[in-house]
């Protein structure tokens, strides 16, 4: 591929000879893994698992890591254990990057991986995300933004390379459901990914349910809505989300929108 920043990050990875990928399965940190294969630097993936991630996106990762022939693993974390974690403050996502990348940082020193790398794009330096504080406290680097890439880029490239990721929905993990101040529990957490379960099930793909207590809040694409409100469908979705123990299942008329937890956070500033 001649695409100008590609052959970029080609360069930035060969001259990292060797590295360790923080890797979730998703679009850009697949995009970042196939570039590695191609610039064929010595490589480790590692994929966390835990309750915050649906662990069909584990196996995904782990697949997609054996299929382009890069050394993969996966480990367990344990951060419904960390108080100032599961207590879900705005800066909840510190404390979970904090964890996974003194574990990855560990890790790399013991079996001689010179750098430590996520998949951050250029989109991610404006949005609120307190995990990056924790890559700079361990030096982790990102090629994409080092490549000067956006998501829409990386998602481009990625269909250039024939990767099945490039139209992937977006995702993040679990604990983005529920509003600040709320505790994250494995419970809280389990009745999140079977919510979200019964409407893919239903083929809805991009989509959310914000967990508010006893209400579910439904965020699905706006061209989606309309199909959310179809008698059968609407009606389905009601019983099953009751069933899971929410009181009132509401819709966003909004449509699904990434980090609309955070939109409290600009409403206060």
């Amino acid at each position: 591929m001649k695409n100008k920043k590609f052959q970029n990050l080609l360069a930035t990875l060969k001259a990292m000879q060797s590295v360790l990928l923080a890797y979730s399965g998703g679009v850009d940190s697949t995009f970042l893994l196939k570039a590695i294969q191609v610039s064929g630097v010595t490589a480790l993936s590692v994929t966390a698992s835990s309750e915050l991630i649906p662990y069909r996106d584990v196996l995904t990762a782990q697949g997609i890591a054996e299929e382009l022939g890069i050394q993969h693993r996966i480990f367990k974390t344990h951060i419904l254990l960390t108080d100032d974690f599961v207590s879900n403050t705005p800066e909840r996502c510190f404390f979970c990057k904090d964890a996974l990348y003194k574990e990855l940082q560990a890790l790399a020193l013991t079996e001689g991986y010179r750098f430590i790398l996520d998949g951050s794009t250029l989109d991610d330096i404006n949005d609120f995300r307190p995990g990056s504080k924790a890559a700079q406290q361990y030096h982790v680097r990102s090629p994409l933004i080092e490549a000067d890439l956006s998501k829409g880029e990386v998602r481009e490239l990625s269909q250039q390379l024939g990767l099945s990721t490039w139209d992937k929905p977006s995702s993040s993990c679990l604990a983005t459901r529920f509003p600040y101040g709320r505790r994250i529990t494995k419970e809280a957490l389990n009745r999140v990914e079977m919510a979200e379960n019964f409407l893919k099930s239903l083929g809805f793909n991009e989509l959310r349910v914000r967990d508010h207590g006893s209400v579910a809040r439904i965020e699905v694409r706006k061209e989606d809505i309309d199909l959310v409100l179809d008698h059968g469908k609407r009606d389905a979705i009601s019983a099953t989300l009751k069933s899971l123990g929410y009181a009132f299942i509401a819709l966003d008329l909004d449509g699904y929108q990434s980090g609309s937890m955070n939109r409290v956070l600009k409403n206060n500033t």
